[in-house]
């Protein structure tokens, strides 16, 4: 099996080898090329300590400082369960930063003992929240800036904010959004979250910690959780 840097193919090719890599997984992956540029760009993936099997695998890598993240592991059906998704995770862990850590899918069983063999430990439950609609209700827009949460999960942490994001305010929290989709949110309680929810439109919350008050205000609006991952970490 030949591994090589991630860098030595172009953005389309990426894309191409990630989405065959996903191909009958529990949430399959469509990933086009100015989507692969923007996952790069935007998780700060670093392609030279990122992996791929060229036409059979693929794990990415980002890097901030000391911290390492595991943006996406996969391997074709035809080249699973033969050791490459191990030998994929090895050869990129022995690239990372001291600390790495990743979401895996509750239900995905083998790779979950694939990534505590290899010393991950479980840290949390984290869920996925699609709302198809919300109410209405008044909120004070701010000029935007991150909310000063500690210990994200990555794709939600302040360097992964867009440039464009807004903030909004109400008694007792406040928000930031792009659309419909809810980048960060901190409520005081469930009623606070319901307001900073409720903007009249579908949203979508990705990665919330199992317990935070969120969970309660997007079921609380007739919500649907579509999914629950977990949260492992490696330290060196």
């Amino acid at each position: 099996m030949k591994l090589v840097k991630a860098s030595t193919l172009s953005y389309a090719q990426l894309a191409e080898l990630f989405t065959a890599a996903y191909e009958g997984y529990y949430v399959p992956m469509h990933i086009d090329e100015p989507t692969m540029r923007h996952i790069v760009e935007a998780w700060d993936i670093e392609l030279d300590r990122s992996f791929v099997a060229p036409g059979e695998g693929i794990v990415n890598l980002g890097v901030r400082g000391d911290r390492g993240w595991i943006g996406g592991i996969g391997v074709v059906p035809s080249a699973r369960r033969k050791g490459l998704g191990r030998a994929l995770m090895e050869a990129v862990l022995d690239h990372a930063p001291p600390v790495v850590t990743l979401e895996v899918l509750e239900q995905n069983e083998p790779a979950i003992g694939l990534y505590e063999r290899l010393g991950f430990e479980r840290v949390r439950m984290l869920e996925v929240w699609s709302a198809a609609e919300t109410p209405h209700v008044e909120a004070l827009s701010v000029d935007p800036a991150p909310l000063g949460q500690a210990y994200l999960p990555w794709q939600r942490d302040d360097p992964s904010l867009p440039a464009d994001y807004e903030r909004i305010e109400v008694d007792g929290g406040a928000m930031l959004f792009k659309g419909t989709n809810v980048l960060q949110l901190d409520a005081r309680d469930e009623d606070a979250a319901v307001a900073l929810l409720s903007r009249g439109t579908a949203l979508s919350f990705v990665n919330v910690p199992e317990g935070d008050v969120a969970n309660a205000a997007f079921e609380r609006l007739g919500a649907q959780r579509t999914l629950r991952q977990l949260e492992m970490q490696l330290t060196c």
